[in-house]
C-alpha cells in the first residue's frame, strides 16, 4: 500500500492516495484470518470451489464493510431509522471506495417491472410519445387535428356560406342515465332545446330520458345563417358551445349532416376526441395508460369452460365439472338435477351430449327460479334462481377465504388480454404514433432490432418532431448502447424481470451503473457471466473494462476461464471447501497465476482437466419427438431427444432454449404425468411420450423464500431426523413425539423467533434484515428440548452440522445418510443441514433439488431437465456433477441440460443447438448430433468454441 504523504514519488493511481485494497485479518464465515492487498482500479477476480469462502470475502467482508462506513456517514437522526449494521468479522480494510453490489438475487417478482422500466428507456419513449407523437382516430385511421376557435369559424365560413346550421354543444356521451337534474340544469342556463339521440326536443320541465339507454345528449347554442356579416355573433356563439361542451362542439347542417370541430385531438370524421398526450398516458403501470380490462398486466386470469370442463366425454355424476367433482348426496348436484330435468337430460349424460343452452345456464346462471324439494320439509319445494358455476367461482376469488381463493386459482388460465392483445395499454394510447409505429410495438422490438429502428430516425421525422426529440434520442441511444455493449441484445423491453435469469438482471444492472458514469466507486459482481455463451462473454469482458477505465476498481466473483486471463489479478481461495476452504492459496496477475500450482491455476494451464468420454452413449433407441414449437421466437421447431443419452441443448443467449424445454417441452410432459395445468406454448404434435414415466425439472429458483426453509427439510432428511431424536430413551421419558423436534410447530420451538431462529427488522428505506433471536441464539428450540442429545449433539447442533460432518455423524443409520450422501455427491459438502434458504444461490438450490430427486428411486425412464446446472460451479465441482449426472444417464434415464459450459457440452452424448443469432434471429435448430458431428457445422458458434475444446 502507498500512502500518500508529502512529495510522493510515484503519482498515485486516483485522488483517494491509495493504490491497493489492504484486507488485515478477515474472519466472516469460514475465512481463516486472511490478509491480502490487491490493486485499486484494476478488474480483479476471485475464484475457488464453491463454499471455499469467495462470497465471504467479497460481500460479506468487503461490501459489507464498504456499506457500514457509507451509512455511518449520515447523520445520527437518519441513522436512529436504519439501525446500526453489524461490523464484519475483519480487523482492518484500507484503500475502501464506496462500494456498488451487483448481485444476482436483485430480479424483481412484481410483472409490472420489465426491461424498459428498469433501464428508463420506456421512460424515455413516453416522453417521446407524448411530446411529438402523431395521434390517429381508432375508428377511421384519420390524422387527429386540433382547432382554434378563430380556425373553425372561418372553415364555418368558407365551406357553408349561406346555409342555415344549427350549434351544439355535446354534454352526454353514450352513457346511461335519466339526467333528469342536467335538463333542468341546462334550462336553468337559458337554453330552450336538446339534442336527444339524433332527436331535437323542446326543454320542459321534469324532462327525463330512459333510465336504461344509452345516450348523446348536445345542447342547442345557437341556430345561424353563415355569413361574413355575421361573423361576431358566430364567434360568441362558438364561444359559448366550446365551453358547454368542454372544447368540443357539433355542427348539423341543412342537410341534418354532423361535423365535429374541437381544440383537442379530434377525428373529424368520427367525432372522437383524446386527451392532450402526456407520458403517464403511455405507461401501463398508471390508470391514465393502462388496458382497463387487464390493469396494464397485457394477460389476464379467466376462468373459462375449458378450465372448469375439461373432458366433456365424462357424465357430470362422474366428475365431468372439475370442481364440483363426483356426484354427492349434495344441495347443488340437486339443483343442477332439476336444471337438467327440465331440458330433458340427466346427471349421467355425457356433458358433450347436453344442449348448449343448458350448459351455458350450467356455467353462467340465469333468472328461472329451479325448484328443489326439502330435505327438512318433505313436499315442501325452494324455488331459488341458479347463478352458475363459473359466476360462482368468480365470486369465491374476489371475496372468499385465503384457502377457498387458492382453490378457485386451481380453475383459473393465463391468457393474452382480448382487449388490448397483450399490448398493455388502452387503445387511446396505442393510437399516438411515430413513423408508423405505436410505444407498444417499439416495446416489442429486441434491442438489435430497436437499435436499428432509432438509427436514422430524424430523417423519417419533420422539422417540430427533430427539434422536441433531439435530447430525448441522444439519452434513448445512450441506453440501448449499454445493453448491447453487455450482449442483451435479444432482450425486449416488455419482457418482465422475474422471467430473467440471475446472471441477465445483474447485466441489466451492469450497463444501468456504466450509463451513470461515476468514478471512484468500488463495484463488486456476482458471477455475470452466468447464462451467457461464450460468444457475447467479450462484450461482457469489454463491458467491465469500460467500468474499470472510468476510473473504478471492479471485483468479481467468477469461475469462467475467459474472464480469469482478461483480468488484472486473480485471487484463489481454498484449497477446500467449507472448513477446508478460507485461505487465500494462490494470488496475482494471470501469467503470475499460472506459474503457480492451486487447483484452479492446474485447470488454466491444462494440467488437470475434465476428460471426454473415449465412447458416447448410444442411447435405447427410442425418441421423444416434438414437432412444429413456435412460441415466442421460435420458427416452427422439430426437436428430436434420444432417449437413455446425457443431452445439451446449446446455443446463444436468447436464441429460444428456454422456450423451447421450459415453456413448451416441460408442460406437455407435466401436463401428461401429473396433469398439470399449466399451457405449454404453441406445438403442434409430440410423440414418444409411451417411453417415459415421469419427468423431473431442477430449476434454479429458491427452495424456501423464508429463514424456514432449508436443505434438511427440502430433502426431507429432517423428518427422519426428528424421529430418530423422538425414539431416544430421554425423549421417551419426557413423552416427546417428533412434533416436539419441529421448529415449524409450538412445543419444542422457541417462541420469541417462533422457530425461525432469526429475526425480521423492518428497515424504513432499506431491504429487510434479519438478525439473531436474543433468546434463543439462533438455536431455533427452546431450552426443555435442547436437553435430548444423540451422540452428545442436541437437534439444533445437527441442523449447524455440514453435509460433510454428517454423513460421518450418521453413518450408522442407512435411511438418514442415504440422502445426506446425494448432498455430499453434487458437492454441497460444506453447506450446513439447516442452512436458511434465504442465504443459497440459485446454483446450490438447483443442486439441493437434484440431491433430493437422487434420494428417491429411479425407474430408468425418467427425464431430467436441468437448466445451468454449473451456475457457482467451479472446475472441480463439474466434475463431481457430471459423475453423478452420468450415474443417472447409465441407469438409461435420460438428462436434458440447458447450458453454455464448454467443459459439460464436451462430454454429451447429443447435442441440440439452437440459434444461430438470439432473438428474432433465432428460433431455428442449427445443427444437432454428436460433438465430433457438431463441430463440422461452418453456421454454429457454439461449434467454434467447442471445437477448441476438442482439439
Amino acid at each position: 500500500m502507498t500512502k500518500s504523504q508529502g512529495v510522493l514519488e510515484k503519482e498515485p493511481v486516483d485522488n483517494t492516495g491509495y493504490d491497493s485494497i489492504e484486507i488485515i485479518g478477515a474472519r466472516e464465515h469460514n475465512l481463516k484470518n486472511i490478509s491480502l492487498t490487491f490493486p485499486r482500479n484494476k478488474l480483479v477476480v476471485i475464484t475457488g470451489i464453491s463454499g471455499s469462502g469467495k462470497s465471504s470475502l467479497a460481500f460479506d467482508t468487503i461490501y459489507a464493510e464498504g456499506q457500514r462506513r457509507y451509512m455511518e456517514s449520515f447523520s445520527a437522526y437518519a441513522r436512529s431509522f436504519i439501525g446500526n449494521l453489524e461490523r464484519p468479522d475483519v480487523d482492518k480494510i484500507n484503500g475502501l471506495s464506496p462500494v456498488i453490489s451487483i448481485e444476482q438475487k436483485t430480479t424483481s417478482r412484481n410483472p409490472r417491472s420489465t426491461v424498459g422500466t428498469v433501464t428508463e428507456i420506456y421512460d424515455f419513449l413516453r416522453l417521446l410519445y407524448a411530446r411529438a407523437g402523431e395521434a390517429v382516430s381508432y375508428i377511421t385511421g384519420e390524422k387527429m387535428i386540433r382547432q382554434s376557435e378563430d380556425q373553425i369559424l372561418d372553415h364555418i365560413l368558407n365551406n357553408f356560406d349561406g346555409q342555415k346550421l344549427t350549434i351544439l354543444a355535446p354534454i352526454v356521451k353514450g352513457r346511461k342515465g335519466h339526467y333528469r337534474e342536467l335538463f333542468q340544469q341546462v334550462r336553468k342556463s337559458g337554453y330552450t332545446k336538446v339534442r336527444v339521440d339524433g332527436e331535437m326536443m323542446e326543454l320542459v320541465p321534469k324532462m327525463q330520458a330512459d333510465r336504461y339507454k344509452t345516450h348523446d345528449i348536445e345542447v342547442v347554442v345557437d341556430r345561424i345563417i353563415a355569413k361574413a356579416d355575421d361573423r361576431y355573433r358566430i364567434s360568441q356563439s362558438l364561444g359559448t358551445a366550446m365551453k358547454e361542451g368542454k372544447g368540443v362542439i357539433m355542427l348539423l347542417d341543412q342537410n341534418n349532416e354532423i361535423h365535429h370541430f374541437s381544440k383537442y385531438l379530434m377525428d373529424p370524421k368520427s367525432g372522437i376526441s383524446y386527451d392532450e398526450p402526456a407520458p403517464n398516458n403511455f405507461s401501463f403501470n398508471s390508470p391514465y395508460g393502462a388496458c382497463p380490462k387487464c390493469n396494464g398486466l397485457g394477460v389476464t386470469e379467466d376462468i373459462t369452460e375449458e378450465s372448469v370442463i375439461p373432458d366433456r366425454n365424462l357424465s357430470i355424476s362422474r366428475g365431468g365439472i372439475l370442481p364440483l367433482g363426483e356426484f354427492r348426496d349434495i344441495w347443488i348436484f340437486k339443483k343442477i338435477e332439476a336444471i337438467l330435468k327440465r331440458n330433458k337430460v340427466n346427471l349421467t349424460t355425457p356433458i358433450k351430449n347436453i344442449p348448449e343452452e343448458v350448459l351455458h345456464i350450467l356455467l353462467y346462471g340465469d333468472d328461472v327460479p329451479v325448484a328443489v324439494s326439502s330435505v327438512k320439509y318433505p313436499g315442501t319445494d325452494w324455488n331459488t334462481k341458479f347463478e352458475g358455476i363459473i359466476h360462482f367461482l368468480e365470486k369465491q376469488r374476489e371475496g372468499g377465504s385465503e384457502k377457498i381463493q387458492q382453490w378457485v386459482n386451481d380453475f383459473t388460465i393465463v391468457q393474452t388480454c382480448s382487449e388490448c392483445n397483450g399490448m398493455r395499454l388502452k387503445k387511446e394510447s396505442l393510437h399516438f404514433l411515430i413513423d408508423n409505429k405505436n410505444i407498444a410495438e417499439l416495446a416489442l422490438f429486441d434491442i438489435q432490432t430497436l437499435r436499428t429502428w432509432f438509427d436514422g430516425l430524424e430523417s423519417r421525422l419533420n422539422e417540430k418532431q427533430n427539434r422536441i426529440a433531439e435530447e430525448v434520442l441522444k439519452e434513448i441511444r445512450k441506453r440501448i448502447g449499454f445493453l448491447l455493449d453487455v450482449g442483451l441484445d435479444y432482450l425486449h423491453l416488455n419482457r418482465p424481470l422475474k422471467t430473467l435469469s440471475g446472471g441477465e438482471a445483474q447485466r441489466i444492472r451492469l450497463a444501468t451503473q456504466i450509463g451513470t458514469q461515476l468514478v471512484g466507486v468500488l463495484y463488486i459482481l456476482d458471477e455475470p457471466s452466468i447464462g451467457l455463451h461464450q460468444r457475447d462473454n467479450v462484450k461482457l469482458i469489454k463491458a467491465l473494462k469500460d467500468l474499470r477505465d472510468l476510473g473504478n476498481s471492479v471485483i468479481v466473483v467468477e469461475h469462467d476461464q475467459e474472464m480469469m486471463m482478461e483480468s488484472d489479478y486473480v485471487i484463489d481461495i481454498g484449497p477446500g471447501a467449507g472448513r477446508h476452504g478460507g485461505h487465500v492459496v494462490a494470488q496475482g496477475t494471470p501469467e503470475e497465476f499460472l506459474k503457480l500450482n492451486s487447483t484452479t491455476a492446474q485447470y488454466l494451464k491444462g494440467t488437470r482437466k475434465i476428460e471426454v468420454p473415449k465412447e458416447r452413449r448410444k442411447g435405447t433407441g427410442s425418441h421423444l419427438k416434438l414437432k412444429g414449437a413456435a412460441g415466442n421466437n421460435l420458427k416452427n421447431v422439430n426437436l428430436d431427444i434420444p432417449l437413455g443419452t446425457l443431452t445439451l441443448v446449446t446455443g446463444v443467449s436468447g436464441s429460444g432454449k428456454s422456450t423451447l424445454i421450459h415453456d413448451t417441452l416441460f408442460p406437455i410432459l407435466n401436463q401428461k404425468f401429473y396433469r398439470s395445468r399449466t399451457e405449454p406454448l404453441e406445438y403442434k404434435k409430440v410423440e414418444g411420450l409411451e417411453h417415459l414415466d415421469k419427468v423431473i425439472e431442477v430449476d434454479q429458483s429458491p427452495i424456501g423464500r423464508t429463514p424456514r426453509s432449508n436443505p434438511a427439510t427440502y430433502t426431507g432428511v429432517f423428518t427422519d431426523i426428528r424421529s430418530l431424536f423422538s425414539d431416544l430413551p430421554e425423549a421417551k421419558i419426557r413423552g416427546y413425539k417428533p412434533g416436539r423436534f419441529s421448529f415449524n410447530v409450538k412445543g419444542g420451538r422457541c417462541e420469541t423467533c417462533e422457530g425461525a431462529g432469526l429475526r425480521l427488522i423492518e428497515m424504513d428505506f432499506l431491504p429487510d434484515v434479519h438478525i439473531p433471536c436474543e433468546t434463543c441464539k439462533g438455536k431455533r428450540y427452546n431450552r426443555e428440548t435442547l436437553e435430548v442429545r444423540y451422540k452428545g449433539k442436541s437437534i439444533s447442533d445437527v441442523l449447524e452440522m455440514t453435509v460433510e460432518e454428517a454423513v460421518h455423524f450418521f453413518e450408522h443409520l442407512p435411511k438418514i445418510v442415504r440422502k445426506i450422501k446425494t448432498l455430499h455427491e453434487v458437492g454441497l459438502d460444506y453447506i450446513s443441514l439447516g442452512q436458511h434458504a434465504t442465504t443459497l444461490s440459485g446454483g446450490e438450490a438447483q443442486r439441493v433439488k437434484l440431491s433430493t430427486e437422487l434420494s428417491k428411486k429411479d425407474t430408468g425412464k425418467t427425464l431430467y431437465i436441468l437448466d445451468e446446472p454449473t451456475t457457482g460451479l467451479h472446475f472441480q465441482d463439474i466434475q463431481h456433477l457430471l459423475d453423478v449426472l452420468n450415474t443417472l444417464a447409465d441407469k438409461g434415464n435420460t438428462v436434458l441440460i440447458i447450458e453454455h459450459n464448454m467443459d459439460v457440452i464436451k462430454v454429451a452424448d447429443h447435442i441440440i443447438d439452437l440459434g444461430p443469432e438470439g432473438g428474432a434471429g433465432g428460433g431455428k435448430i442449427v445443427c444437432s448430433g454428436s460433438p465430433e458431428q457438431i463441430i463440422k457445422n461452418k453456421n454454429s458458434y457454439t461449434a467454434r468454441f467447442l471445437a477448441k475444446e476438442l482439439a
